[in-house]
């Protein structure tokens, strides 16, 4: 009875190491379509004037910019992960130039408000950690029609910039 048992597992497992074995083909994995736009980013938001003059640093935080579900080539989403504004929103991009905008855009899924943002620019090798090591920058204007600060602390809206998470400890 042994040997029947056996020689029903080596059958079986023979014919498991033939199923399990795929062909290869000729795939190269990739990135999403925008990839070098995409990231993680420590960011500082600075309080701007109607002139364009930077008043103060307002606050630090993250962004997070990310591909949408179809993949576009024109299109990505912005989200700061609920760190400053609690804003998410699709942005138009210029994939060449590495520019975005968004004009009057909803920015929560509750749609409380409206965000413009202009000026967006992600500059390759443009930043530098803590460690001096190149590393990405971005840099965008964005206001809010609903934010009360603005008004209170007597500025117009705010200057985003900062570099790309680099995934290892600061």
């Amino acid at each position: 009875m042994k040997k029947y048992i056996s020689m029903m597992a080596m059958a079986l497992l023979l014919a498991m190491s033939f199923t399990a074995c795929e062909v290869e083909t000729d795939e190269k994995p990739g990135g999403t379509n925008i990839e070098k736009m995409c990231g993680y980013w420590d960011v500082v938001w600075y309080a701007v004037d109607a002139n364009g003059e930077i008043l103060d640093a307002w606050t630090e935080g993250t962004i997070f910019t990310y591909n949408t579900a179809d993949n576009s080539t024109t299109k990505m989403w912005i989200d700061d992960q609920n760190t400053y504004y609690a804003f998410q929103f699709q942005c138009d991009i210029d994939y060449a130039a590495k520019t975005f905008t968004a004009s009057e855009r909803d920015y929560d899924a509750a749609g409380s408000g409206k965000a413009v943002l202009t000026n967006g620019k992600i500059l390759e090798g443009a930043g530098k950690n803590l460690h001096g090591a190149p590393t990405d920058s971005i840099a965008f204007e964005i206001s809010f029609d609903d934010d009360s600060y603005p008004a209170k602390y007597g500025f117009d809206h705010y200057l985003v910039t900062g570099i790309k998470h680099s995934g290892f400890t600061e």
